[in-house]
């Protein structure tokens, strides 16, 4: 008898594909002839070897990741690239940093330990329901990059351009929309993701760096934070999170089967478009975002008081939907629809959003 699945509307660690987990589980015991787990393995063995290197290969070919970028799988979460970042890239000791919600602010007030960093834009005005536009960006032509978070994952918002910088590098934080549509890796410095939401389980984390932005860390930067090292050893400096690796590995896999970049982005656009209408139609729910700054990822809303919201939470969880809680920096509702969602998932919540309304009106 199959085990009964919620939908799990967490935004991080979030659902994985089922054929993903079904992989997984069927070599858990015995990886293709090892009789080991690939938990079990040594990451210096010919098995584990032949995973990191396809998995590899397998990210260069999807993200269509130039020659000149290094790709690195590190532990620390996306957290610790707020530390890594500005100790291998402040060379003039500048950067500018674009605050538009909850994370890009810790990495701002993160790096301000480290050199002279610029607000050189914000949506903190109108509570992060935005993202700024080019022309409202103080953007300094000194600066050794300029930092964003390219989804943020507890207001609902994604940036939708890529900023001109006048060719200075730019770092960008997609741990909440890598690999959901096809992107430009040219068009970044650094791109870093935890890898928890879209690209496999917690405890791995990506850094794609470019190889010009390698070997400037500070005298004083400790190993497991200089790129340089863990470029040069292959991101085998030491033991590296092999088994969130190989779960990677597997969802491109799946990735790539159902099509590549091209089709996640043409499913995202529908589960988006299929909850925002619905939304944009009630006159029970709010969702405050810019409409033209709305996350694919993370769909963020509200009842009419703190009181309904509580029970949505309570209901929606009993329902078979869990983690559709906001943020609590910010309260209401959130529902983070990643790859891994399917549209029927979405359609469930419709569903017993609409039941909700009119039980609740």
């Amino acid at each position: 008898m199959a085990e009964k699945r919620i939908y799990n509307f967490s935004a991080g660690p979030s659902m994985l594909p089922l054929e993903v987990l079904k992989k997984a589980q069927s070599q858990m015991l015995n990886y293709e002839g090892s009789g080991m787990s690939v938990m079990e393995m040594s990451h210096r063995s010919k098995a584990y070897d032949a995973i990191i290197k396809k998995t590899e290969e397998r990210l260069r070919t999807i993200l269509a990741i130039p020659n000149n970028y290094k790709v690195l799988f590190l532990q620390g979460g996306a957290t610790s690239q707020f530390s890594m970042v500005p100790l291998n890239l402040l060379q003039k000791g500048k950067a500018d940093y674009i605050v538009t919600g909850y994370f890009a602010n810790k990495a701002y007030a993160e790096a301000k330990k480290y050199g002279d960093i610029a607000l050189a834009g914000t949506s903190k005005d109108k509570d992060f329901t935005y993202i700024p536009k080019q022309q409202e960006l103080a953007l300094n032509k000194d600066a050794d990059y300029v930092y964003l978070c390219a989804n943020n994952t507890i207001y609902g918002t994604e940036w939708k351009y890529v900023p001109d910088t006048k060719g200075v590098p730019i770092v960008a934080d997609m741990s909440s929309n890598i690999l959901s549509k096809p992107i430009r890796v040219e068009d970044y410095g650094i791109i870093f993701a935890g890898a928890q939401k879209n690209m496999g389980c917690a405890g791995l984390t990506v850094a794609i760096v470019r190889e010009d932005l390698i070997g400037h860390a500070k005298e004083f930067t400790p190993v497991m934070m200089d790129y340089a090292p863990l470029a040069e050893k292959d991101s085998m400096y030491n033991t590296p999170p092999t088994y969130a690796i190989y779960i990677l590995g597997l969802v491109l896999e799946w990735i790539e089967e159902m099509g590549g970049l091209a089709v996640m982005a043409k499913r995202n656009e529908e589960k988006a478009k299929l909850l925002y209408t619905y939304l944009d139609t009630s006159d029970f729910y709010q969702t405050q975002v810019n409409p033209s700054d709305r996350s694919l990822m993370n769909v963020t809303f509200r009842s009419p008081n703190a009181e309904l919201d509580a029970l949505f939470a309570k209901e929606s969880a009993a329902a078979g939907m869990s983690n559709l809680k906001g943020h609590r920096a910010v309260g209401g509702m959130r529902a983070s629809i990643y790859n891994a969602m399917p549209m029927e998932g979405v359609e469930t919540l419709i569903a017993f959003m609409k039941k909700f309304e009119e039980e609740n009106k």
